[in-house]
Protein backbone atom coordinates (compact mmCIF):
# COMPACT_ATOMS: atom_id res chain seq x y z
CA UNK A 1 0.00 0.00 0.00
CA UNK A 2 1.02 3.36 -0.52
CA UNK A 3 1.96 5.86 2.39
CA UNK A 4 -0.23 8.69 2.92
CA UNK A 5 0.49 12.30 1.75
CA UNK A 6 1.56 14.00 5.10
CA UNK A 7 0.13 17.19 4.83
CA UNK A 8 -0.31 20.27 6.42
CA UNK A 9 -2.54 22.80 5.95
CA UNK A 10 -1.80 26.92 6.05
CA UNK A 11 -4.50 29.00 7.25
CA UNK A 12 -7.92 27.90 9.43
CA UNK A 13 -10.02 30.06 8.02
CA UNK A 14 -13.91 29.72 6.24
CA UNK A 15 -12.60 27.21 3.72
CA UNK A 16 -10.23 25.47 5.71
CA UNK A 17 -12.80 22.74 7.37
CA UNK A 18 -13.73 21.84 4.00
CA UNK A 19 -10.42 21.17 3.82
CA UNK A 20 -10.05 19.10 7.17
CA UNK A 21 -13.09 17.24 6.20
CA UNK A 22 -11.42 15.99 2.82
CA UNK A 23 -7.95 15.56 4.13
CA UNK A 24 -10.02 13.04 7.10
CA UNK A 25 -11.75 11.20 4.22
CA UNK A 26 -9.18 10.55 1.79
CA UNK A 27 -7.36 7.07 1.75
CA UNK A 28 -4.36 8.86 -0.03
CA UNK A 29 -3.76 12.11 3.02
CA UNK A 30 -3.07 12.43 6.53
CA UNK A 31 -3.69 15.68 8.51
CA UNK A 32 -0.13 16.24 9.63
CA UNK A 33 0.08 20.14 10.68
CA UNK A 34 -1.99 22.93 11.02
CA UNK A 35 -0.72 26.89 10.65
CA UNK A 36 -2.59 30.09 11.47
CA UNK A 37 -1.44 33.28 13.47
CA UNK A 38 -4.75 33.23 15.42
CA UNK A 39 -4.33 30.82 18.30
CA UNK A 40 -7.86 30.65 18.56
CA UNK A 41 -7.90 28.49 14.95
CA UNK A 42 -5.61 26.00 16.15
CA UNK A 43 -6.41 25.38 19.58
CA UNK A 44 -7.84 21.71 19.75
CA UNK A 45 -6.36 19.99 16.79
CA UNK A 46 -4.82 16.83 17.11
CA UNK A 47 -1.86 17.07 14.91
CA UNK A 48 1.00 19.83 16.04
CA UNK A 49 -0.16 23.40 15.32
CA UNK A 50 2.02 26.49 14.42
CA UNK A 51 2.06 30.30 14.22
CA UNK A 52 4.09 30.97 10.82
CA UNK A 53 4.12 28.56 7.96
CA UNK A 54 8.01 28.73 8.36
CA UNK A 55 8.03 27.31 11.61
CA UNK A 56 5.67 24.20 10.05
CA UNK A 57 8.21 24.00 7.50
CA UNK A 58 10.75 24.24 10.07
CA UNK A 59 9.94 21.15 12.04
CA UNK A 60 9.53 18.67 9.06
CA UNK A 61 7.29 16.29 8.77
CA UNK A 62 5.61 16.92 5.95
CA UNK A 63 5.10 15.84 1.96
CA UNK A 64 2.54 18.55 0.60
CA UNK A 65 0.96 21.41 1.81
CA UNK A 66 -2.54 23.13 1.34
CA UNK A 67 -2.43 27.06 1.82
CA UNK A 68 -5.89 28.42 2.54
CA UNK A 69 -4.82 31.76 3.90
CA UNK A 70 -5.16 35.02 2.78
CA UNK A 71 -5.36 35.96 -1.32
CA UNK A 72 -2.60 38.85 -0.44
CA UNK A 73 -0.20 35.82 1.01
CA UNK A 74 -0.29 33.13 -1.71
CA UNK A 75 2.10 33.67 -3.58
CA UNK A 76 4.93 34.10 -0.90
CA UNK A 77 3.62 30.94 1.17
CA UNK A 78 3.87 29.02 -1.72
CA UNK A 79 7.35 29.55 -2.81
CA UNK A 80 8.70 28.69 0.36
CA UNK A 81 6.76 25.77 0.39
CA UNK A 82 8.04 24.63 -2.98
CA UNK A 83 12.03 26.19 -2.08
CA UNK A 84 11.58 22.94 0.48
CA UNK A 85 11.12 21.05 -2.24
CA UNK A 86 7.48 20.09 -1.79
CA UNK A 87 4.37 20.16 -4.05
CA UNK A 88 1.25 22.89 -2.69
CA UNK A 89 -2.57 23.26 -3.25
CA UNK A 90 -3.24 26.74 -3.46
CA UNK A 91 -6.63 27.95 -2.93
CA UNK A 92 -7.88 29.87 -5.69
CA UNK A 93 -6.38 32.90 -6.78
CA UNK A 94 -2.72 31.20 -7.14
CA UNK A 95 -1.59 35.21 -5.92
CA UNK A 96 -3.21 38.47 -6.75
CA UNK A 97 -0.72 39.15 -9.12
CA UNK A 98 0.20 37.93 -12.78
CA UNK A 99 3.60 38.16 -11.90
CA UNK A 100 3.73 36.88 -9.10
CA UNK A 101 1.86 33.43 -10.39
CA UNK A 102 4.57 33.59 -12.76
CA UNK A 103 6.76 33.64 -10.59
CA UNK A 104 5.77 30.66 -8.31
CA UNK A 105 4.48 28.70 -11.65
CA UNK A 106 8.46 29.25 -12.38
CA UNK A 107 9.97 28.06 -9.29
CA UNK A 108 7.53 24.74 -8.90
CA UNK A 109 9.11 23.86 -12.62
CA UNK A 110 12.79 24.57 -11.09
CA UNK A 111 12.17 22.03 -8.39
CA UNK A 112 9.81 19.83 -10.05
CA UNK A 113 7.31 19.65 -7.75
CA UNK A 114 3.33 20.04 -8.60
CA UNK A 115 1.81 23.52 -8.33
CA UNK A 116 -2.07 22.58 -8.03
CA UNK A 117 -4.58 25.52 -7.75
CA UNK A 118 -7.96 24.33 -6.07
CA UNK A 119 -10.95 25.46 -8.63
CA UNK A 120 -13.20 24.09 -6.43
CA UNK A 121 -16.59 24.64 -8.70
CA UNK A 122 -15.46 22.23 -11.39
CA UNK A 123 -15.71 19.40 -8.88
CA UNK A 124 -19.60 20.23 -8.49
CA UNK A 125 -22.48 17.20 -9.22
CA UNK A 126 -24.32 19.49 -11.13
CA UNK A 127 -21.70 21.10 -12.99
CA UNK A 128 -19.85 17.24 -14.06
CA UNK A 129 -23.39 16.44 -14.96
CA UNK A 130 -24.11 18.97 -17.47
CA UNK A 131 -20.38 18.34 -18.80
CA UNK A 132 -21.11 14.85 -19.59
CA UNK A 133 -24.86 15.55 -20.95
CA UNK A 134 -23.00 17.87 -23.84
CA UNK A 135 -20.94 14.45 -25.48
CA UNK A 136 -22.76 14.14 -28.88
CA UNK A 137 -25.03 16.86 -28.26
CA UNK A 138 -25.33 19.77 -30.66
CA UNK A 139 -22.36 22.54 -30.41
CA UNK A 140 -22.74 24.58 -27.59
CA UNK A 141 -23.28 28.58 -28.73
CA UNK A 142 -23.18 30.15 -25.75
CA UNK A 143 -22.78 29.74 -22.23
CA UNK A 144 -23.27 31.81 -19.08
CA UNK A 145 -21.58 31.60 -15.90
CA UNK A 146 -23.42 33.26 -12.56
CA UNK A 147 -21.69 33.90 -9.45
CA UNK A 148 -24.23 36.06 -6.98
CA UNK A 149 -24.01 36.21 -3.34
CA UNK A 150 -23.66 38.81 -0.47
CA UNK A 151 -20.04 38.54 0.37
CA UNK A 152 -20.13 39.54 4.05
CA UNK A 153 -22.46 36.63 4.61
CA UNK A 154 -19.88 34.37 3.12
CA UNK A 155 -17.00 35.18 5.03
CA UNK A 156 -17.24 34.57 8.58
CA UNK A 157 -14.51 36.80 10.48
CA UNK A 158 -12.30 36.48 7.58
CA UNK A 159 -12.89 40.18 7.16
CA UNK A 160 -9.54 40.53 4.64
CA UNK A 161 -12.18 39.63 1.52
CA UNK A 162 -13.29 43.35 1.74
CA UNK A 163 -9.90 44.96 1.48
CA UNK A 164 -9.11 45.18 -2.21
CA UNK A 165 -5.07 44.44 -1.63
CA UNK A 166 -5.84 41.83 0.49
CA UNK A 167 -8.10 39.88 -2.15
CA UNK A 168 -6.43 41.53 -4.83
CA UNK A 169 -9.24 43.76 -6.32
CA UNK A 170 -12.93 42.33 -5.11
CA UNK A 171 -15.22 39.83 -7.02
CA UNK A 172 -13.60 39.88 -10.09
CA UNK A 173 -10.43 38.89 -8.48
CA UNK A 174 -11.25 36.07 -5.80
CA UNK A 175 -15.10 34.98 -7.14
CA UNK A 176 -13.29 35.71 -10.89
CA UNK A 177 -11.08 32.76 -11.02
CA UNK A 178 -13.58 29.89 -10.24
CA UNK A 179 -15.97 31.22 -12.77
CA UNK A 180 -13.47 31.68 -15.53
CA UNK A 181 -11.92 28.33 -14.47
CA UNK A 182 -15.81 27.05 -15.45
CA UNK A 183 -15.95 28.53 -18.74
CA UNK A 184 -12.58 27.11 -19.33
CA UNK A 185 -13.94 23.87 -18.39
CA UNK A 186 -16.90 23.76 -21.25
CA UNK A 187 -15.25 25.88 -23.74
CA UNK A 188 -11.41 25.59 -23.91
CA UNK A 189 -9.11 28.05 -23.49
CA UNK A 190 -10.69 31.83 -24.09
CA UNK A 191 -9.62 35.11 -24.75
CA UNK A 192 -11.47 38.41 -23.32
CA UNK A 193 -13.56 40.43 -24.98
CA UNK A 194 -14.52 42.90 -22.43
CA UNK A 195 -14.84 43.53 -18.39
CA UNK A 196 -17.26 45.90 -16.94
CA UNK A 197 -16.42 46.19 -12.94
CA UNK A 198 -18.60 48.13 -10.70
CA UNK A 199 -16.88 49.42 -7.23
CA UNK A 200 -17.66 50.24 -4.03
CA UNK A 201 -15.46 51.76 -1.27
CA UNK A 202 -12.63 51.12 -3.72
CA UNK A 203 -13.48 47.30 -4.43
CA UNK A 204 -15.25 45.51 -6.98
CA UNK A 205 -18.87 44.57 -6.15
CA UNK A 206 -20.40 43.74 -9.58
CA UNK A 207 -18.72 42.58 -12.69
CA UNK A 208 -19.68 41.26 -16.16
CA UNK A 209 -16.97 39.56 -18.03
CA UNK A 210 -17.54 38.79 -21.99
CA UNK A 211 -14.89 36.03 -23.04
CA UNK A 212 -15.24 33.88 -26.25
CA UNK A 213 -13.59 30.41 -26.58
CA UNK A 214 -15.14 27.99 -29.17
CA UNK A 215 -18.24 30.05 -28.11
CA UNK A 216 -19.32 33.47 -26.70
CA UNK A 217 -19.85 33.31 -22.66
CA UNK A 218 -20.88 35.62 -20.47
CA UNK A 219 -19.31 35.58 -16.40
CA UNK A 220 -21.93 37.48 -14.09
CA UNK A 221 -20.24 38.17 -10.80
CA UNK A 222 -22.43 40.00 -7.59
CA UNK A 223 -20.56 40.85 -3.92
CA UNK A 224 -24.27 42.65 -3.41
CA UNK A 225 -26.86 39.64 -4.37
CA UNK A 226 -29.44 39.05 -1.81
CA UNK A 227 -29.31 35.43 -1.01
CA UNK A 228 -26.69 33.17 -3.07
CA UNK A 229 -27.03 32.23 -6.71
CA UNK A 230 -24.20 30.09 -8.84
CA UNK A 231 -24.93 28.57 -12.05
CA UNK A 232 -23.97 27.59 -15.39
CA UNK A 233 -25.94 27.61 -18.18
CA UNK A 234 -25.68 26.34 -21.93
CA UNK A 235 -27.04 27.10 -25.25
CA UNK A 236 -26.76 24.59 -27.72
CA UNK A 237 -27.20 25.18 -31.47
CA UNK A 238 -30.98 22.93 -31.63
CA UNK A 239 -32.09 25.38 -29.37
CA UNK A 240 -31.95 23.24 -26.21
CA UNK A 241 -31.04 25.37 -23.27
CA UNK A 242 -29.42 23.04 -20.32
CA UNK A 243 -28.23 24.80 -16.94
CA UNK A 244 -26.42 23.64 -13.70
CA UNK A 245 -27.87 25.29 -10.68
CA UNK A 246 -24.49 24.36 -8.29
CA UNK A 247 -26.42 24.99 -5.15
CA UNK A 248 -29.87 22.42 -6.13
CA UNK A 249 -30.17 20.12 -3.69
CA UNK A 250 -27.73 21.14 -0.89
CA UNK A 251 -29.70 22.98 1.73
CA UNK A 252 -26.70 23.58 4.29
CA UNK A 253 -25.25 26.81 3.72
CA UNK A 254 -21.76 26.16 1.80
CA UNK A 255 -23.03 22.71 1.63
CA UNK A 256 -22.07 21.91 -2.01
CA UNK A 257 -18.34 22.57 -0.63
CA UNK A 258 -18.53 19.19 1.14
CA UNK A 259 -18.25 17.46 -1.82
CA UNK A 260 -16.42 19.35 -3.70
CA UNK A 261 -13.41 19.80 -1.92
CA UNK A 262 -13.40 15.66 -1.69
CA UNK A 263 -12.90 16.65 -5.52
CA UNK A 264 -9.72 18.67 -5.01
CA UNK A 265 -8.02 16.34 -3.11
CA UNK A 266 -8.68 13.60 -5.65
CA UNK A 267 -6.91 15.37 -8.02
CA UNK A 268 -4.13 16.96 -5.92
CA UNK A 269 -3.38 13.51 -5.08
CA UNK A 270 -3.08 13.04 -8.70
CA UNK A 271 -0.75 16.20 -8.89
CA UNK A 272 1.49 14.95 -6.36
CA UNK A 273 2.31 12.11 -8.50
CA UNK A 274 2.96 14.31 -11.47
CA UNK A 275 4.94 16.66 -9.86
CA UNK A 276 5.88 19.61 -12.45
CA UNK A 277 4.00 17.43 -15.23
CA UNK A 278 1.16 18.36 -13.59
CA UNK A 279 -0.85 21.01 -15.29
CA UNK A 280 -4.07 22.99 -14.45
CA UNK A 281 -5.94 26.77 -15.26
CA UNK A 282 -4.28 28.69 -12.37
CA UNK A 283 -2.43 30.76 -14.49
CA UNK A 284 -4.83 30.88 -17.24
CA UNK A 285 -7.09 31.84 -14.70
CA UNK A 286 -4.69 34.74 -13.08
CA UNK A 287 -4.01 36.05 -16.76
CA UNK A 288 -7.62 36.49 -17.30
CA UNK A 289 -8.41 38.08 -14.00
CA UNK A 290 -5.28 41.20 -14.84
CA UNK A 291 -6.48 41.23 -17.72
CA UNK A 292 -10.03 42.02 -16.63
CA UNK A 293 -8.20 44.83 -14.70
CA UNK A 294 -6.22 46.01 -17.21
CA UNK A 295 -8.42 46.55 -20.00
CA UNK A 296 -12.13 47.48 -18.24
CA UNK A 297 -14.07 49.68 -19.55
CA UNK A 298 -13.52 49.05 -23.16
Amino acid sequence: MTAPIRLGVVGLGVISRFYLAAIADSPRFELAAVCDPDDRATAGHPVPAHRSHQEMLDAGGLDAVVITAPNDVHAGVALDVIARGLPVCVEKPLATTLRDGLAVADAARRHDVALFTAFHRRYNAHVLALHDKLAGAAPVTGLTVRYLERIEEHVGHDRWYLDPARSGGGCVADNGPNALDLVRLFLGDVALESARITRVDGIDRQAVLHVRGTAPAEVELDWSHPGETKDVTVRLADGTVLRADMLAGYDEFKGSLWHEYTGVLHDFARAVDLRSAWRDGGLAALDLVDECYRREGE
